[in-house]
């Protein structure tokens, strides 16, 4: 995290797409760091392109996770094998929560941020010293006295810069390796304890070797999702987006070429072997955008030589006490899949499976709004780094609302149509009607927590934003885990697979609203009350659109034709209802629909 000083090395070299912010205007002299409110000129544009782009290749990615879910669907529809393979697919789900889309994220996007901000101030020091050695050819043709002071200020300069590394090097010279063998050794016992593991997830499958044998395949993600991880927070903290939203193509490229080439010959052990290759694919589609940011070569450090000093200099933010934390609250906010499929696997085969695929869609929605904080995630950190406090409460507030309406709204639409999006999707091949109803009445239990999913992804954010250490999140996760654990043992038995997703609901709604009530005392200085209203009358509206598409949607008998009118339909109704309950977002975007079509302007 860094002063937002202008004029920074890593501005001023080139990225893929739009990937750079544009530097803060600079402070008046003299005026406080939290002085300015609002955003710097042209933030707020380069942020919506930067989340627009973001946005087009993680819906290119989701797309390619459907098309996967519906290869191994249609080979081996919702059976022992697909369970099998869901429960090997745990492993890179808990790598990908803690070691890409969450864990290294919360920790290296603040660290890498800070190094930069190092950096720009050596950047600062070398202009100074130019600018002392222009000042000191000119005195020495005048003949001035100031010459010698001049001299000898810019000989104290040349020194100085002499002695420090480049920061960001440092940094990645003192955690890079170290996460390397970590990591190594992680993917190691994994492999060898694959047995156990499966034990302790699935208890209750029959015949467990196909898991085992499909957790070792998949260990690998270990390793290779935690490089990923490292790059995407690297590429982020340097304003360039574009890479890390790719990952998921390359991702789901492997498993789908895997399984179409291999599944008659190697079963659903083929998509454990293409989470493995596209894992690796992962890695090579940032690695040169990474390379480029981050050029290789020997640190400069002739003063620190040992790692240990460098890494304390260079990653004060990747201690113990600011490290469990992080780790604590992504592992159990994963934690809550592992409840799931623990009680899932007591339950008749198939019921994984129908888990799987209802929660993979219904949760499309919420990935696409957290795409908004992804990107807004830097600023957020750089402005508490300055003591902004006024921009980054604004920054905070405008995410929460665009994030709400963007995953309500998906809601509303999953509630309407989850059948005829099941049908649409999945119903081919090894999967037959029984699983689409089954499939979707999960997904509309799954949508009531979207919500919940949503708020937690964004409002952790900040919680981590300054890299002090903060506890509060993996409380609130925590307990959020505790009521899903409760609700989920007291709802199996009587409802099945409907009351482990609604435990799933709960659960996450009491994280969000225990994160939503302690972000402002303890961060950012949100309205919490205003927030809470305003969410709270989206909420309604999207009640109210997802009863009218559940009302409209059996009008059509084609599946494709009802989806495609509730398209229409439920954001219609959601607009006209949050407009009637006064909700700021309708109202808003009636403004602005005036402004720009009726007034003319």
């Amino acid at each position: 995290m860094s002063d937002s000083g202008t004029g920074t090395e890593a501005e001023a070299r080139p990225s893929a797409g739009p990937s750079r912010l544009p530097a803060p205007a600079p402070r008046a002299p003299g005026a406080a760091p939290g002085a300015a409110g609002g955003d710097p000129p042209g933030l707020g544009s380069f942020l919506a392109r930067a989340a627009a782009a973001t946005a087009v290749l993680t819906v290119l990615g989701a797309a390619l996770g459907l098309v996967r879910d519906q290869a191994i669907a249609r080979y081996f529809g919702a059976s022992d094998a697909s369970d099998a393979f869901l429960i090997a697919w745990t492993v890179p789900e808990m790598a990908a929560t803690l070691l890409i889309e969450d864990g290294m994220a919360l920790l290296l996007v603040p660290a890498f941020s800070l190094a930069l901000g190092r950096r720009d101030g050596a950047d600062r020091t070398r202009n100074g010293q130019a600018d002392a050695g222009a000042a000191h050819r000119v005195a020495s043709r005048a003949g001035t006295a100031e010459a010698g002071t001049v001299r000898a200020a810019t000989g104290a300069c040349d020194t100085a810069r002499g002695a420090v590394p480049d920061p960001v090097r440092e940094l990645v010279a003192a955690t890079l390796p170290r996460l390397f063998l970590l990591l190594s050794g992680g993917a190691a016992l994994l492999v060898a304890g694959a047995p156990l593991v499966v034990g302790v997830l699935a208890p209750g499958l029959a015949d467990p070797r196909l898991a085992v044998d499909c957790t070792r395949l998949t260990a690998v993600t270990v390793l290779t999702f935690g490089i990923t991880g490292y790059f995407s927070a690297a590429l982020r903290a340097h304003r360039s987006f574009l890479p890390p939203a790719g990952v998921y193509i390359a991702y789901n490229v492997g498993i789908i070429t895997m399984t179409l080439v291999l599944h008659s010959v190697w079963g659903v052990r083929a998509a454990a072997a293409g989470v493995a290759i596209g894992s690796v694919l992962m890695i090579l589609t940032q690695l040169p955008v990474f390379l480029r940011l981050v050029p290789p070569g020997r640190p400069r450090s002739p003063r620190f030589g040992r790692l240990g000093k460098r890494a304390a200099r260079t990653a004060p933010l990747l201690g113990f006490t600011v490290l469990a934390p992080v780790v604590l609250f992504v592992v159990s906010r994963q934690s809550q899949v592992l409840v799931e499929r623990f009680l899932a696997s007591t339950l008749p085969a198939g019921a994984i499976s129908h888990l799987n695929y209802a929660q993979k869609v219904a949760q499309l929605p919420m990935v696409l709004s957290l795409m908004i904080c992804t990107v807004t995630f830097p600023v957020v950190a750089r402005a508490m780094a300055a003591g902004q406090r006024e921009r980054a409460r604004l920054r905070v507030e405008r995410d929460l609302a665009l994030a709400g309406t963007v995953v309500l709204t998906g809601a509303a639409v999953v509630l309407g149509y989850a059948p005829q999006i099941i049908e649409v999707l999945f119903q081919r091949g090894a999967f037959d009607a029984s699983d689409t109803d089954a499939t979707a009445r999960v997904m509309r239990v799954y949508a009531l927590g979207l919500l919940g999913h949503c708020l937690v992804g964004a409002l952790s954010r900040p919680f981590f934003s300054s890299g002090r250490p903060t506890w509060f999140p993996a409380f609130a996760m925590g307990t959020g885990l505790l009521v899903t654990m409760g609700a989920g043992y007291a709802l199996t038995y009587r409802f099945g697979v409907d009351g482990i997703a609604a435990a799933n609901a709960l659960g996450i709604s009491t994280t969000a609203l225990l994160l939503l009530m302690g972000l402002g005392p303890r961060v950012v200085p949100i309205r919490t009350r205003a927030v809470a209203l305003s969410l709270g009358r989206l909420a309604a509206a999207s009640l109210a659109a997802g009863g009218a598409g559940w009302a409209c949607a059996p009008l059509v008998a084609d599946p494709v034709l009802s989806l495609a009118a509730g398209c229409l339909l439920v954001p219609a109704v959601l607009f006209m209802t949050g407009l009637a309950l006064r909700s700021p977002e309708a109202v808003s975007l009636l403004a602005l629909i005036r402004r720009r079509f009726l007034d003319g302007r």
